[in-house]
């Protein structure tokens, strides 16, 4: 089997099952009796390297780019040390990890920890519960993530099968983004002129731009297989501003797994993430010997917003395939095919069997509707920016732009530390208008560090309303601390008499939420997991406009309803 760095194993075993001969991936022999932890060291610091005719030191992991794989068993106990050797302050985020009472390492900065600066080591501790698949890892200040970021793989329990034919093999699929600039002077340069960022220069498949652009014909990615098996691709998109749609040519893509839940099968010739989303599926190596492409093309739906158009591409080489003829090219969509979009995202589902029971909330205990979308801010005195109309652009949920404060909000929750935010965020928009068509003339959104506040194990409804202000566009939405049920999702305006279609049986369960262009969507959750959680855009330019919000979720009346003390190493703020 193969062992290249992107292959989702380390050691195989052989077992029986129904007369069957499997491949199970573990770790090592430990975790065939129990649950156990797993001890990672993460150093982050510069790291040289060339593409596209240019060379430049970025930010990266112990010497990886993209970075390290962390592998574990549902179950398991996760520690990860992390020390940031780096120019700038640095957080880790485990996202899709529902980190259950252990919200001090989630990771996202001035949330629930303040940064590790330079010199710092902060361990990173907590235990995987209810979820197998493919999550990932990433930088949670600033942009750092473009190329702080890695794979998070977690198998079944031992014992337990996938709910899917066994592969021969499984790899890693990690699709992004690449910029020339550093990262950090891209997003520096966006807020001091106010204006959108500098766009990429390449997208990229496990860090290779691919052969469609300049300087790259060697830099691609290369994944070998043989004919008539059975293969795994865990696909993460890592782009920090892209929605990307994936394919491979002339094969099928079966989906079995999104953001660490299984679904039922569903065969498709391509795939769709927005940032922040993974998905696994199986594809059959069943078309003559020969070699094909695979690739990643970006999705668009923001009306007149620039964005990079070269796919990048990788290549699936069958074994025993002809070096003198090329790979045979995907056909991608259309850039703005959300029809596509909204049909894929319509077509999954959860296993929501006696194995894999789904406990959907059937009732409401709280529920709450957030208009998300873009606006626009004074420039400054004397000053001219690069946004609409010489103003600065920004972002806001319910009319809100978030901003982070000097002290993590966990730790001042935690400590009751008075005025570093307020318990008033809005239920509901506090300014209701035609939210997809015609958009108020005042565009400025209020600003603040406005919390809101959930009690312990309530039912709780989130509705995220796309707004027309500077036009709609599709946002992936993504809530820290918890996975949700995505039951339902339209076009235009919500309205409440649309809980009536709402699917409460076997719901797609995420982490990230694609908030349908000019639509909406509705999630349902639990309110289990006590602490500070954050939601936000994970377009990362939205993010730092402040299209995001932080909820506390109160202690239960139990020893294990409630959040624990603070590690002694958090970092200080």
């Amino acid at each position: 089997m193969q062992m290249d760095g992107f292959s989702a194993s380390r050691h195989a075993r052989q077992c029986c099952c129904r007369s069957a001969v499997l491949w199970i991936f573990v770790l090592n022999a430990s975790s065939v009796l129990a649950a156990v932890t797993r001890q990672y060291n993460f150093l982050v610091q510069p790291l040289t390297v060339s593409k596209l005719c240019k060379t430049k030191s970025l930010i990266a992991v112990n010497n990886l780019f993209p970075g390290p794989v962390v592998y574990a068993d549902e179950e398991d106990t996760v520690v990860v040390n992390v020390t940031n050797n780096c120019q700038y302050n640095i957080t880790i985020h485990w996202h899709g990890i529902r980190q259950i009472r252990s919200g001090w390492a989630d990771g996202p900065v001035y949330i629930t920890q303040c940064p590790l600066q330079t010199g710092d080591t902060y361990q990173y501790k907590f235990k995987i519960q209810r979820q197998s698949g493919t999550l990932w890892w990433h930088a949670h200040d600033t942009w750092l993530r473009g190329t702080v970021h890695g794979a998070i793989v977690v198998f079944p329990k031992t014992g337990v099968p996938y709910p899917f034919h066994y592969p021969r093999e499984e790899h890693i699929i990690l699709i992004g983004e690449w910029w020339n600039a550093n990262v950090e002077d891209v997003e520096s340069q966006s807020l001091l002129t106010g204006g959108a960022p500098q766009l990429s220069d390449a997208y990229t498949i496990n860090g290779h731009p691919g052969p469609l652009y300049n300087c790259s014909s060697q830099d691609v990615y290369v994944l070998k297989v043989f004919p008539n098996e059975h293969y795994l691709l865990r696909i993460v998109n890592v782009a920090l501003n892209q929605e990307l749609f994936f394919t491979v040519a002339n094969h099928n893509l079966t989906v079995v797994e999104i953001d660490g839940d299984f679904t039922k099968p569903y065969t498709t010739s391509t795939i769709f993430l927005t940032p922040g989303q993974s998905t696994t599926a199986l594809f059959i190596t069943n078309q003559p010997t020969a070699k094909y492409y695979m690739g990643a093309s970006p999705y668009s739906s923001a009306a007149g917003v620039p964005f990079p158009t070269t796919p990048t591409l990788a290549i699936v080489e069958y074994q025993g395939s002809s070096n003198s003829t090329p790979p045979v090219m995907p056909t991608f969509p259309a850039t703005n095919d959300t029809g596509l979009v909204a049909n894929f995202s319509a077509s999954l589902r959860s296993l929501a069997d006696t194995t894999h029971p789904e406990p959907v909330p059937q009732t409401v205990d709280r529920s709450l509707l957030f208009t998300i979308g873009l606006g626009t801010k004074p420039c400054g005195e004397n000053r001219v920016c690069q946004g609409i109309a010489g103003t600065k652009l920004t972002a806001s949920m319910n009319n809100i732009s978030f901003v982070l404060p000097d002290i993590a909000l966990l730790q001042a929750y935690y400590n009751n530390i008075s005025g570093v935010f307020t318990r008033d965020f809005p239920d509901t928009p506090p300014i209701v208008f035609n939210y997809t068509g015609t958009p108020p003339n005042n565009t400025t959104p209020q600003r603040g560090t406005r919390l809101l506040v959930i009690p312990y194990n309530a039912n709780v409804q989130m509705v995220f309303q796309d707004t027309s202000i500077l036009g709609v566009e599709n946002h992936p939405i993504h809530v820290h601390g918890y996975s949700f049920y995505i039951v339902g999702q339209g076009t235009g305006n919500f309205n409440s008499s649309q809980t009536s279609t709402f699917n409460l049986f076997d719901p797609p369960r995420r982490n990230t939420v694609g908030v349908p262009v000019g639509g909406w969507a509705a999630i349902r959750f639990k309110a289990d997991n006590p602490g500070v959680w954050y939601i936000h855009c994970h377009l990362e330019v939205h993010t730092m406009w402040g299209l995001t919000m932080a909820f506390i979720v109160l202690n239960g009346a139990r020893a294990n309803e409630t959040l624990p003390p603070p590690p002694p190493d958090l970092p200080r703020c």
